[in-house]
């Protein structure tokens, strides 16, 4: 591995060099509609061990394995198959994960410990062709250090992880721009764990019981990726704005409707149309852009609290270290 990590168009010649080598216990960065995944053969504790030292993530932090058809649960999980039908033809391929009871053949290192299976089928088409060549099975948390700023582009995962992976795969911008939303169905009711790029609202038109889970885990650890109090974070201190005066030359703003009248501020506004969607696909890269700028402070103002705004609200909320 070169001492920067290459940038490989998302061709058939590379999508199979890319394979072969997660077949071999070697992990890359791959596109999805989300973000960009850190990918490894979810089996090989070899692989899994080099995501978590890549990402300088704690091993209690359970991955997301992602597949390429849903068949191919009947080898994660003895949840029944019928009983997902409705999630799978309503929700999947899709930035959706379930958290399912594991068979023993998944590894402990995988599921951070946890006797559950987090599980992902993507919508990006580059995504499950490498999944598929690969062997059907690839844990994939966001291609960033951990609790830095989740990566929607190739470049943002080559600033930051560069020389620690083995390849990356350029599939263009991610469109969704959050992570999945997950829920459990372990216990007697589903309950969703982290707000993503699926609304709370539509999974509740297939879930009528779904419930929130208020607090973030119940001290063993989480159940899934992004429950941690601080999450997503620039290097730059970064506050929620709550209506105070903006002025200085090195302070920054995302903005959904607020303009300061001080020039000085730089403000990157998530939707001038209100969109939450371009909002949701534009955070992380917003985030980026103002770190890279040596501001003393990044300020984020709160987007309308339904749909994917609670998603977005997540991420500053934790951006910011607030939980």
């Amino acid at each position: 591995m070169s001492e920067l990590t290459p940038i490989w168009p998302a061709d058939p010649e590379f999508l199979e060099k890319a394979a072969s080598i997660l077949k071999n216990g070697g992990i890359g960065a791959m596109p999805t509609e989300t973000v960009y995944g850190l990918a490894g053969d979810a089996f090989n504790t070899f692989a899994i061990s080099r995501i978590f030292e890549a990402k300088n993530r704690p091993t209690f932090n359970p991955l997301i394995v992602h597949i390429s058809d849903p068949a191919d649960l009947e080898k994660l999980t003895s949840f029944p198959l019928s009983k997902l039908q409705k999630l799978i033809e309503a929700f999947w391929p899709g930035p959706l994960t379930l958290v399912l009871p594991k068979l023993e053949s998944v590894p402990d290192l995988t599921t951070g410990g946890r006797p559950s299976v987090a599980v992902r089928l993507p919508a990006h088409l580059v995504a499950r062709d490498l999944i598929r060549l690969s062997g059907g099975f690839l844990a994939a948390p966001s291609a960033n250090p951990f609790n830095y700023i989740s990566p929607t582009t190739a470049e943002h995962v080559q600033s930051q992880l560069s020389g620690k992976i083995d390849f990356i795969l350029d599939g263009g911008s991610c469109k969704v721009g959050v992570e999945s939303t997950v829920i459990s169905l372990t216990e007697d009711r589903p309950v969703l764990l982290r707000h993503g790029g699926l609304s709370f609202e539509d999974l509740k038109t297939v879930l009528p019981d779904l419930h929130e889970r208020t607090e973030l885990h119940g001290g063993h650890g989480p159940d899934s990726p992004g429950q941690l109090a601080v999450h997503y974070s620039p290097g730059t201190p970064m506050k929620l704005w709550k209506g105070e005066p903006l002025s200085g030359k090195k302070t920054g703003l995302i903005s959904w409707n607020f303009i300061p009248e001080d020039a000085d501020v730089t403000v990157l506004r998530l939707s001038e149309k209100g969109d939450l969607r371009e909002a949701a696909s534009r955070i992380f890269e917003f985030l980026h852009i103002l770190d890279k700028l040596n501001l003393d402070m990044i300020y984020a103002e709160s987007v309308p609290e339904m749909g994917l705004g609670k998603a977005i609200n997540d991420r500053l909320r934790k951006a910011a270290g607030k939980g």
